[in-house]
């Protein structure tokens, strides 16, 4: 299998020749069994337009496929410039959650003539997709689907095998099963779940075919709003090892489902988020090899033009102190020391503390039990980086009294450090904002300052030369 350099290589060479010309048999021999995940892949490494006429240049099946694995550029460039019909052709071919998604990436006014176009002759797909599309970006009920296989209570087993055998091949899955009730006419409640696995297993057990859903499905369902978030989705579906979770309308109707597989490109794009943010670097839905320098640029020059201003802190207390480091300069020396050991030990405990969150470990009404252990962690941690300093500073400058300061300083500065580390991100999640964007920028920031002011003030007190 060729890699994914080789094919884009392979793709360029092959887009050279007019695509109407000889551009057709490069075409048709370089893509000939390739499948669509590879050529998204590969297609990280063309231009737009080349990207265009491959597209252009599938089969329909495997040009739907394409234009759901797409980055959001490079499907907005494809559906603003590709055939209409050809586009409208590719949302009926997709699942609903997918076309939702891409027919999110076009203009308002091109979405609005697809879904027309669309109602012409799918018009329940459009008008699903049109539902979808009012829910919340990165909402459940933004990312479900209807299409899975619905049973009802008084089927017996035969009736539920031949309704997973008869059931609709845009189906999304069949791993678990639905159990449906239809009340006042159309509306849909959920009553039960049960897995193929399951249901293959109560028949065998039973030896009776004639055996109803009812005996063996599951009543305690675990499920979620059409509002609530992609995250909390994901965690849920992690910590029950679900194939797929119900969502229910706000009125308590069964809306839908959510597939695993949805789940891990969203596990992908909250854990890059989170990464970036870690970074201070603004996240991109470009690949990065599809970034120009300038947006590079304008990723990360934001969040470093704010922690420069904010080191000015850093710079202020320099100067308010500098009378001390002319009369002791050999506290200058172990400045860089502490400072950087601070701001790591932060940067562990805001990235811990994160994390947590992230897994529901931990929620806000946790907040002092944290703090307490996190700082209870920085005694045993500062106090072991002390009795370090202690030495490097007592062999380095032959001075205990340095020693006891930088010593000292080592362990009110980690102790401090870990401790806001580990406040900050509950916090920014109480006021409803990202902690890792939040926390990991600034920890480093304020503890340099921070720790520069306790480190002075404990040289003033131990150091007679100060007094």
């Amino acid at each position: 299998m060729a890699t994914q350099t080789e094919l884009s290589s392979r793709l360029r060479s092959a887009l050279k020749g007019p695509v109407s010309g000889s551009g057709d048999l490069g075409l048709t021999s370089t893509l000939r069994g390739v499948r669509p995940e590879d050529i998204a892949e590969a297609a990280l490494d063309l231009t737009k337009p080349e990207i265009l006429a491959v597209f252009n240049w599938l089969d329909n099946e495997r040009a739907a496929d394409l234009l759901g694995l797409l980055d959001d550029e490079s499907t907005s460039y494809v559906v603003e410039n590709a055939p209409p019909a050809r586009i409208t052709d590719m949302l009926d071919r997709l699942p609903m959650d997918d076309a939702a998604d891409v027919i999110n990436e076009a203009s308002p006014e091109k979405a609005e003539e697809l879904l027309n176009s669309l109602a012409q002759t799918a018009p329940d797909d459009a008008e699903e997709i049109r539902d979808l599309l009012s829910y919340k970006e990165g909402s459940a009920g933004r990312m479900m689907t209807d299409a899975f296989v619905r049973l009802r209570a008084d089927m017996s087993v035969n009736e539920a095998f031949v309704t997973v055998r008869e059931s609709d091949e845009e189906v999304e899955t069949i791993s678990d099963l639905f159990i449906i009730e239809t009340v006042e006419g159309d509306r849909e409640i959920l009553t039960g779940v049960i897995s193929l696995r399951e249901l293959v297993r109560a028949g065998a057990r039973r030896k009776d075919p004639n055996v109803k859903v009812r005996d063996f499905m599951t009543t305690d369902i675990i499920s979620v709003s059409v509002d609530t978030d992609q995250e909390e989705v994901a965690r849920l579906i992690a910590k029950y090892d679900f194939q797929a979770l119900p969502v229910l309308a706000r009125n308590g109707d069964f809306a839908g489902i959510i597939t695993v597989d949805d789940i891990i490109d969203v596990l992908v794009e909250e854990q890059t988020e989170d990464v970036l943010a870690l970074g201070a670097v603004t996240p991109t839905e470009k690949p990065y090899l599809s970034n120009t320098i300038f947006d590079l640029f304008k990723q990360r020059f934001g969040w470093l033009l704010l922690l420069f201003v904010g080191g000015t802190l850093t710079s202020s207390v320099m100067e308010r102190y500098q009378g001390d480091l002319k009369t002791v300069v050999s506290l200058a020396v172990f400045i860089p020391l502490l400072i950087g050991t601070g701001g790591n030990a932060g940067a562990q405990a805001v990235t811990t503390v994160t994390r947590a969150l992230a897994l529901g470990e931990i929620e806000f009404r946790d907040v002092l039990k944290v703090v307490w252990r996190e700082a209870r962690t920085g005694i045993l941690i500062g106090s072991a980086l002390g009795i370090v300093g202690f030495c490097m500073a007592f062999l380095g400058q032959h001075d205990g009294l340095i020693g006891i300061v930088v010593a000292i300083s080592q362990v009110v500065v980690v102790i401090w450090a870990v401790t806001v580390g580990s406040f900050l991100p509950m916090v920014f999640r109480r006021m409803g904002l990202d902690p890792a964007v939040m926390s990991a920028p600034f920890i480093t920031t304020l503890v340099d300052a921070t720790g520069l002011i306790f480190y002075f003030t404990i040289a003033r007190f131990i150091l007679p030369a100060l007094k």
